[in-house]
């Protein structure tokens, strides 16, 4: 059987695979079940490449251009970084991104992918970089204020709100925070991530 864990033939999780992900999820037994259905249907090797990933982006999002997007958000799913999203990957990152998870474990997702290189920190580079690829998705599709009606000016904004400290980064002290003491930057931040659920 080999890697295969989710059971013979891949046509069912394995118990033990089940209980981790019942610990690592927020979803019932029954919705892990509709999931694994849907990914094996979509995934028969049971790995997902990034060029799979764009498409199925690309099938969401027709009007714009998700390649970029799509790509960030491949990345951070891609928890082992090996280049392909297994299941176990893919229902705990759809859990995080899921209603009904707390708003804290979201925003620390969140983090993880405006911060592209990893360092623990989001600098201005990086979130222009991320806020451009969602307006390049979304942006044909949204009416926005003057204030946020190009990518500079949305980064702007989040970094007036969210670098407390003016050091020109964002720490995942200062976005938790940013975020939670105030809900319009959760607003300006989830324009990408509340169309994360892929289905």
């Amino acid at each position: 059987m080999g890697d295969n864990k989710m059971g013979k033939g891949g046509s069912k999780i394995a118990p033990e695979v089940m209980t981790d992900l019942r610990a690592n999820t927020e979803f019932s037994d029954q919705e892990i079940l509709d999931w694994y259905k849907g990914f094996q249907k979509d995934c028969p090797s049971g790995k997902l490449s990034v060029e799979e990933f764009k498409k199925m982006y690309g099938n969401i999002f027709p009007v714009g251009d998700a390649s970029k997007f799509s790509a960030h958000v491949f990345r951070t799913f891609d928890a082992n970084g090996d280049g392909t999203i297994d299941f176990r990957e893919f229902i705990c990152a759809l859990s995080v991104t899921s209603e009904g998870t707390k708003l804290e474990q979201k925003l620390k997702w969140a983090f993880t992918m405006y911060d592209l290189d990893g360092d623990g920190f989001i600098t201005r580079q990086e979130m222009m970089e991320i806020v451009t690829s969602i307006y390049k998705m979304v942006g044909p599709l949204m009416k926005l204020p003057e204030d946020e009606s190009t990518p500079a000016k949305r980064t702007d904004k989040i970094f007036k709100q969210m670098d407390r400290n003016h050091d020109g980064k964002i720490s995942v002290e200062e976005f938790l925070l940013g975020a939670q003491e105030d809900h319009s930057i959760v607003r300006l931040l989830q324009c990408g991530h509340q169309l994360m659920r892929i289905q």
